[in-house]
């Protein structure tokens, strides 16, 4: 059982490092194509790489790769996927990479609160961890004279957002083939922003050449092997654990920023990265309610 929930915890934790340094490709990715056009573009080519990795994977035991209970999962998930990435990718348009990295990084408190809602049970420990990440992001991201920009009530409302899909992984992790469940939240996430685009958008290819390098990474990093292992940790842990794992990305976010962007990471940042990092650390080892102990 410890080494299941070890796993879990790492493979989460490479997540946040991915979709942390992911910030980067798309404030990037937008300085040749729209917000919509990016995402779109991104999640379909998670959605082809997934779908060539499927076949290798025949020789294992797995579920039925098309099943309704695995379409409807996996569309809710694409869906409340495509309002949460698209309120961040427009958001990054107004806001810095750090900022959006500690603002999306609340549904860490978020994920528990809507979790009482629905009369799940939250360990102490959760509640003191989820603080300390919370006011480790401040610190992180948050400096003199900070005004909240357009940029930054998107992230905010797209941090509530992130928590219901915390939530609904944690809810249907455990019942579908993870592959499966990600290749169609992938393709609805990507339908929708598509759409979107071709609606809102001027599409261009030599505009869409320029943008490659940042499509290929947020598509085959960000989405593909990020979202996924997301999928595959959350089999095994908490959903309100895991948001405190997961909001770590506000950390490498603002590391990615610092070194590839030249934004500015003072001392207190530093604290606020050793306070996030405890806060993990505390909602890992703390003694956990023992319904909370047989839900998982």
């Amino acid at each position: 059982m410890h080494h299941t929930a070890l796993r879990a915890d790492l493979l989460m934790l490479l997540t946040a490092a991915i979709w942390g340094f992911s910030f980067v490709a798309q404030r990037l990715g937008m300085d040749a194509i729209g917000p919509f056009l990016y995402t779109g573009l991104r999640f379909l080519l998670a959605t082809l790489a997934l779908l060539l990795v499927l076949p290798l994977l025949r020789g294992r035991a797995q579920r039925p790769a098309i099943e309704r209970s695995l379409l409807l999962s996996g569309g809710l998930m694409g869906l409340v996927l495509a309002l949460g990435i698209n309120l961040q990718q427009v958001g990054l348009l107004f806001t810095s990479v750090t900022n959006a990295g500690f603002i999306t990084g609340l549904y860490v408190i978020v994920v528990p609160l809507l979790g009482l809602l629905l009369g799940q049970r939250t360990g102490l420990g959760i509640w003191l961890g989820a603080s300390l990440a919370v006011i480790g992001m401040f610190l992180l991201s948050v400096g003199d004279g900070f005004s909240v920009a357009a940029g930054d009530w998107l992230q905010l409302i797209g941090a509530f957002v992130w928590g219901v899909h915390v939530l609904l992984v944690g809810a249907f992790a455990s019942r579908h083939n993870p592959l499966h469940l990600a290749v169609v939240q992938f393709a609805v996430c990507a339908l929708i922003s598509l759409l979107l685009a071709v609606a809102l958008e001027d599409i261009r290819w030599d505009a869409i050449l320029a943008a490659a390098p940042a499509i290929l990474y947020g598509g085959l990093f960000g989405v593909a092997v990020g979202f996924t292992l997301q999928v595959v940790a959350q089999q095994d842990a908490i959903a309100s654990h895991a948001a405190i794992i997961l909001s770590l990305e506000a950390v490498f976010a603002a590391i990615a920023g610092a070194w590839l962007l030249g934004e500015t990471l003072h001392l207190k940042g530093y604290l606020g990265c050793a306070l996030m990092f405890c806060g993990m650390l505390l909602a890992q080892l703390w003694p956990r309610p023992a319904s909370v102990l047989k839900a998982s």
